[in-house]
């Protein structure tokens, strides 16, 4: 609770900053741009291994680029052992970008490359290979003349490329997958308000999970963000902001043949704090986030932290 209330006090504080008169200087090319927090990682299930790291450019908000996106979960090793964890490590490599095809509609994709691992008692055990690609079209609902407030809407899908192992259910966290072997659609909305030197994004988005071949059907996820953006330093090529906020995660029930599964569902809230660096047309990005809350899975799986850098080249 400690984490939660300087988090919120800090972003209280980036916004009385922002009163300023200059400008957050986002070149008039990208102003159209939309902005959707998008679930990054695609080896989902109840409570680890789908967590969303997201995309809130606003230096360069239509692009192509790479991004590697890390998470670190702590489990319980037996369920009937107290005290015996294992750390489990999701690592994701993924090509993504944002294309315009209108003036308001822009299409999402990703093609991510897992490489995931956890430590148990018995020895090291490693997954790795491609995972399910995402899609998405995103579409500006409505932007006021002044270019304050801009609400957008996306809709996608998730397409089951990635190899999704029966066995690795059995586990205390089912989500240690290269894929979940299911067609998954997802709805999103996004909130921008930008003023001066600040600027502030309220993001959410819902994942609608389907029963895969196997007959398991993972939870529906519904994720939320606040973010505020301050831009700190620029010159006539180069932006630098900061960024802060929050991002909570809510998992429902995993399903086998219908039926629900126990112990997996929960909840997380994160803090996050980053950056962006824009020179041009190239921007790199980074952000580190830590549970100011975690109840994954009946609390059988403990969020650590979660870390992610990216470079973009925007179009």
């Amino acid at each position: 609770m400690k984490k939660l209330i300087l988090i919120l006090f800090f972003i209280s504080n980036i916004s009385v900053f922002a009163i300023e008169k200059d400008s957050l200087y986002i070149p008039k090319p990208l102003l159209s741009g939309n902005y959707i927090l998008l679930d990054d990682c695609d080896a989902c299930g109840c409570a680890a291994g789908n967590g969303s790291s997201g995309f809130e450019s606003l230096l360069n908000p239509q692009f192509i680029g790479i991004k590697y996106f890390n998470q670190h979960y702590k489990a319980k090793e037996n369920l009937f052992v107290n005290g015996v964890t294992q750390n489990q490590y999701f690592n994701t490599l993924q090509l993504w970008g944002k294309i315009p095809v209108s003036k308001k509609l822009s299409i999402y994709g990703n093609i991510p490359f897992q490489f995931h691992e956890k430590r148990t008692l018995q020895g090291d055990i490693k997954i790795n290979g491609i995972g399910d690609a995402s899609l998405m079209g995103i579409y500006e609902i409505l932007q006021s003349k002044d270019s304050y407030h801009q609400l957008s809407g996306g809709f996608g899908v998730k397409i089951p490329i990635g190899k999704f192992d029966e066995k690795g259910i059995t586990g205390v966290n089912p989500s240690f997958q290269l894929g979940t072997g299911s067609w998954d659609y997802q709805l999103a909305l996004s909130y921008k308000y930008q003023k001066n030197l600040f600027a502030l994004m309220l993001n959410s988005d819902y994942t609608i999970k389907t029963e895969n071949k196997k007959h398991y059907q993972f939870g529906n996820q519904w994720n939320y963000a606040v973010t505020g953006f301050q831009r700190l330093w620029r010159n006539e090529n180069s932006i630098f902001s900061g960024k802060l906020g929050l991002q909570g995660e809510v998992y429902d029930w995993n399903k086998q043949f219908g039926e629900l599964m126990p112990r997996t569902a929960g909840s997380a809230l994160y803090g996050k704090l980053g950056f962006e660096f824009s020179y041009k047309k190239f921007s790199l990005g980074s952000e580190l986030m830590l549970p100011a809350y975690t109840n994954l899975a009946s609390g059988d799986i403990e969020a650590k932290s979660r870390f992610s850098v990216f470079v973009n080249f925007g179009l």
